[in-house]
């Protein structure tokens, strides 16, 4: 376990190595799950603000499930969400012509229409976290078999996991944090190279 200020990190963060492979995997992570994407109460009201300038990045038939659940939904479990449709793909999802789902909301702010990237869960995916009272938990939970690709692709371009997600993690918890994680990660590295 690594603990930076309040933030307590699975050592598989700085060990494992993952690379998303979206020509494999599709983009599945934005269709398979238990509900949409967590969010933050702050985010709930951001995409509420920005929906009406996402929308010509989605199709009507989703468009018309945000309008009937709303920008957003509470889950039993893991609170605010994104809606699906029908418990499947997130309702801001869109398939591109290679047949990868993809984000309404990051296209929107890749064409800058926006300035929210797309909500912080997903940015930092496969890293999800749990916040307490007093601290963070954050574990790396790559899909079994859907990230597999992921996994494989980030052992051979040798690319650990904090790595891979060095823009969203400097994005939750800012440059002072993310400095303090690569010292971690290096001494990781040197302790394992002299045993």
């Amino acid at each position: 376990m690594i603990a930076i200020d309040k933030v307590l990190l699975s050592d598989e963060v700085v060990q494992e190595h993952f690379v998303c492979d979206l020509n494999k995997c599709k983009g599945g992570c934005c269709v398979d799950g238990d509900c949409g994407a967590p969010l933050t109460k702050e985010e709930t009201k951001i995409l509420k603000n920005i929906y009406p300038k996402v929308k010509p990045y989605i199709s009507k038939e989703y468009i018309a499930e945000i309008d009937k659940q709303g920008t957003h939904v509470m889950d039993d479990e893991f609170g605010y969400v994104t809606p699906t449709i029908n418990g499947g793909i997130c309702a801001y999802g869109y398939t591109d012509e290679l047949g990868i789902v993809k984000c309404g909301i990051e296209k929107a702010w890749k064409e800058g229409k926006i300035d929210f990237q797309k909500p912080i869960s997903c940015h930092l995916y496969p890293i999800r976290i749990k916040e307490y009272k007093t601290y963070d938990a954050v574990n790396y939970e790559p899909r079994e078999s859907l990230c597999k690709p992921g996994c494989k692709l980030g052992v051979q371009l040798k690319v650990p996991v904090y790595k891979f997600l060095k823009d969203s993690l400097i994005r939750k918890y800012g440059e002072t944090f993310y400095e303090a994680l690569e010292a971690v990660a290096e001494k990781f590295k040197s302790d394992a190279k002299s045993k």
